[in-house]
């Protein structure tokens, strides 16, 4: 995320109007925030589903920024079981899909099944009834969940069996 001079000072006027309204030390058994109050826990959050903003324009994700996002994950299993997700989050979608076979069969981008992927496209395979799908490096191979139980880098869609296609990736 960039920080621009608007950003933090945004952030300081929030967090002195925070400070001033806690109650003091002390207050409802030693406790600054009601009941009621949940702590965030950021480590939880969704964050990369939230676009950045610069100015009134939603900043769209490209197909490098999408391929940064996997290679920048490369080695992490945080996302073991949820392929769709991890390609929906690179490309910073708002569209979501239940799995990586329901993307293939939607009407969200047309399939293609001959030809090499071109640099940032969704690849398809057909492995078990929820599918599996990565992103195309544009030579041939592609950036994943599942490589080895991890997000990794395979040279070829050869990878995985019963590879389906290809649909172009966009920030949707």
């Amino acid at each position: 995320m960039r920080f621009t001079k608007v950003t933090v000072a945004a952030i300081g006027l929030l967090g002195a109007a925070l400070i001033g309204t806690a109650a003091p030390a002390g207050a409802a058994g030693g406790q600054a925030f009601g009941p009621n109050v949940k702590i965030a826990q950021p480590w939880f959050d969704d964050t990369a589903t939230a676009s950045a903003v610069e100015g009134d324009v939603s900043i769209q994700q490209t197909a490098d920024g999408a391929i940064k996002w996997m290679a920048d994950r490369r080695g992490s299993t945080a996302y073991e079981g949820y392929c769709e997700r991890a390609v929906r989050l690179a490309w910073n979608r708002s569209t979501h899909h239940a799995s990586a076979i329901d993307h293939w069969r939607s009407s969200d981008g047309a399939r293609h099944t001959t030809g090499t992927p071109p640099r940032g496209a969704f690849v398809f395979w057909n492995i078990s009834q929820y599918g599996h799908v990565g992103i195309a490096d544009g030579n041939g191979g592609f950036w994943s969940t599942s490589v080895g139980g991890k997000i990794g880098h395979p040279g070829s869609t050869g990878y995985f069996s019963n590879y389906l296609g290809w649909k172009y990736g966009n920030s949707n």
